[in-house]
């Protein structure tokens, strides 16, 4: 790949602020200036460390990473009224290509999977593939057995894998627990229609105070990243 296109995609400029950059002697490649933008650079040597301004990048020629959604925030690319996930990741390589996989609501925490490859949102989010999502719920009383079968207000079948109460030693530092709240659960479900969860808990006689989602398929979330963070994935992971 061409290093001024790469160099573009990892700081969102255009190719030819880059090549002016280049020109101008203020890129640096292991400490040396960087002359030819159409320098070949072969996938083995990404992540590429470079300098520009005197200030260090990695470069990388595609991204994956998971982030701790903060609750007050949108999974959204721009909004006009609410804060945005994606402002969060700035500092996260090729920010201007990463796309969330799934969306958390406003009031929601927890794990978000954002990548540049769009094939990887498919197959996580495909209903075919049936990936499971796993949350912890704080609720403000008991909820009631799940039925054989479970039809929300609207006709929505619902896919929960799993559903049982959670002890408070158990629950992940990320999820809000309001002073109200009687119970905490843990639910998985197959889907991510629009407050699935809430609507759920709703069908089940309870109401949810604080949720968190721990779990995406097979990528949890750690228990150590703080609200807002995020961390690389390493390539080829799925």
């Amino acid at each position: 790949m061409r290093f001024d296109v790469l160099l573009a995609r990892n700081l969102a400029w255009s190719r030819t602020a880059v090549r002016a950059a280049i020109a101008a002697g203020r890129v640096r490649i292991a400490g040396v200036g960087a002359s030819d933008p159409r320098l070949d650079i072969s996938e083995r040597d990404l992540p590429l460390a470079v300098e520009v301004d005197d200030d260090g990048h990695l470069l990388y020629e595609r991204a994956r990473l998971i982030q701790n959604k903060p609750v007050g925030c949108v999974t959204a690319l721009r909004d006009a009224r609410h804060p945005t996930a994606y402002d969060l990741l700035r500092d996260a390589p090729l920010w201007g290509e990463l796309r969330a996989v799934g969306r958390l609501d406003l009031e929601s925490s927890g794990l978000l999977i954002w990548t540049t490859d769009g094939g990887e949102i498919q197959r996580l989010t495909h209903p075919k593939r049936a990936v499971p999502r796993t949350y912890q719920a704080a609720l403000a009383r008991p909820f009631h057995p799940l039925p054989a079968e479970l039809v929300l207000d609207d006709g929505h079948r619902p896919q929960v894998t799993h559903l049982e109460t959670l002890a408070r030693a158990d629950a992940h530092p990320s999820l809000q627990i309001a002073s109200e709240t009687t119970d905490l659960a843990t639910i998985a479900v197959v889907g991510g229609a629009y407050h699935e969860v809430r609507r759920i808990f709703a069908a089940l006689g309870s109401h949810v105070l604080g949720l968190c989602r721990v779990r995406f398929g097979d990528h949890e979330l750690p228990r150590d990243l703080p609200p807002g963070a995020f961390r690389l994935l390493p390539a080829g992971t799925s």
